[in-house]
């Protein structure tokens, strides 16, 4: 393979003045790989709430506020540059296509590591957040860590599986729902939901009740939900009992970072039935409204909670990808567009996805 050749400089977009959505295109210089490293030309990044909550610190939980000059971005796709030492038998290799995650870097020591718990990692570095995320033309990731994209799946349609579809299958699969159960996704129309109602109404012969804002409606049931419920209309519990027969869903997936959604899907489930929490509301931490003990173990109801996937749950999402039960329904932009598609996703105006065009 001809050598490639590596630019001394690339463009990157930083978050100018954190706390605020405002974004600028700067020139960084390109990084080298160390020990273990790898160098990836990024071509597509995709755009997900998350970036904008750790933004605008939105989110009070976090440990430190956002950093100014801080390269956001978390769903990375590019191929490999370069190979730092020690990487002579990694499973990867120049040229090959590869992908860059929420967590970017897991130690593979401490205990939630050696139990497959990626997302709660004790040492892990997150993408976009005090580490170099994906809104930029080159990054480094561990060579045994990058995910592989497989060949047929296009670079744009591939980022929001790096975090949107990673997320939603595990979240999924740890929901323990059988096929022909009642599932409902709160957030069906967003960048998680529409691909969380495609894995389960395709790939998991699961029965879709998507919920969301009116204007989502044909995406959703585009997507394969069953029904889809208009939350603006404040009927939901009624319609999810009319549909379900009375009892409710079997497992809610609450996708979307508005607390109005926890305070009332615990009222949408049946006995045995399962919350699983994958959105994070911005603001002050608040409690979930309705969940009593009382109320819980009279039903034996249950609450989890899903941070992201493993690296083992990301290869198989693309897969699902590859054999075309899962699309992504997005756009592109370019990278200046940046601050303008921030704006459009704190007005929820965003259908799907939005994946930026790194290249010049």
């Amino acid at each position: 393979m001809a050598e490639v050749q590596i630019p001394r400089t690339y463009k990157a977009v930083v978050y100018d003045n954190p706390g605020t959505i405002s974004t600028k295109i700067e020139e960084l210089t390109t990084p080298e790989p160390g020990p273990g490293e790898v160098l990836i030309n990024l071509t597509h990044s995709g755009v997900c709430h998350s970036d904008l909550g750790v933004m605008t610190n939105g989110w009070a939980a976090l440990p430190a506020p956002t950093q100014k000059g801080q390269v956001g971005g978390h769903e990375g796709v590019g191929k490999i540059v370069k190979m730092g030492p020690g990487t002579e038998n990694s499973a990867v290799k120049v040229g090959d296509r590869v992908g860059v995650k929420w967590i970017s870097a897991r130690c593979d020591n401490c205990p939630p590591c050696l139990e497959g718990h990626d997302g709660v990692c004790l040492n892990q570095k997150i993408s976009g957040y005090y580490t170099p995320g994906t809104f930029q033309q080159y990054v480094l990731g561990p060579a045994n860590y990058v995910t592989p994209i497989p060949d047929g799946v296009d670079s744009a349609a591939a980022a929001p599986m790096l975090c949107a579809g990673v997320t939603s299958y595990a979240a999924l699969k740890k929901s323990g729902a059988q096929a022909g159960q009642w599932v409902i996704v709160m957030g069906a129309g967003g960048g998680l939901g529409h691909i969380a109602v495609q894995l389960a109404a395709r790939g998991m012969a699961l029965r879709v009740i998507g919920i969301d804002h009116g204007s989502k409606k044909q995406l959703v049931l585009e997507s394969g939900a069953e029904h889809f419920i208009d939350h603006t209309e404040g009927k939901v519990d009624q319609e999810v009992k009319k549909i379900t027969g009375a009892f409710g869903a079997h497992v809610a997936l609450v996708l979307t970072a508005a607390n109005a959604a926890y305070a009332q899907v615990m009222d949408l489930l049946r006995f045995g039935g399962r919350l699983v929490c994958v959105g994070i509301p911005e603001g002050e931490p608040q409690a979930i409204a309705k969940a009593f003990p009382q109320t819980m173990i009279a039903r034996e109801q249950s609450i989890i909670a899903v941070a992201v996937g493993n690296r083992r749950e990301a290869i198989e999402t693309l897969d699902f990808a590859a054999r075309g039960l899962v699309k992504s329904h997005h756009r592109v932009e370019k990278m200046d567009k940046l601050t303008e598609v921030f704006k459009e996703m704190h007005e929820a105006k965003l259908q799907g996805r939005v994946v930026l065009d790194l290249t010049d």
